[in-house]
């Protein structure tokens, strides 16, 4: 994990997802609407996982976020169909 002060308690972490970033009741929110989304819906468990890998490698990650759609990494990659928006992408 990078992570640098910018004042006091605010953080950036290049990256890092929510965990990291002591943001568990919003993550908790995340599990639950994966967890409510239809099957069909929803990225497999394993492929959830390869492709939070995968954000998690990659640049553009900063502050859970992701700097190129500004979308919540975590969030984006539950929906079976969202795409990575980089170019060549990462995964979908």
């Amino acid at each position: 994990m990078e992570g640098a002060s910018r004042a006091a308690g605010d953080r950036v972490c290049r990256r890092c997802l929510m965990k990291e970033l002591g943001m568990e009741e919003y993550l908790e929110s995340v599990r639950l609407c994966r967890e409510r989304m239809p099957p069909r819906e929803r990225t497999p468990d394993k492929e959830y996982q390869a492709r939070l890998a995968a954000c998690r490698e990659c640049v553009q990650l900063v502050n859970a976020t992701c700097q190129l759609c500004g979308c919540y990494v975590e969030i984006r990659a539950a929906k079976r169909s969202a795409r990575c928006p980089a170019s060549p992408r990462r995964w979908g």
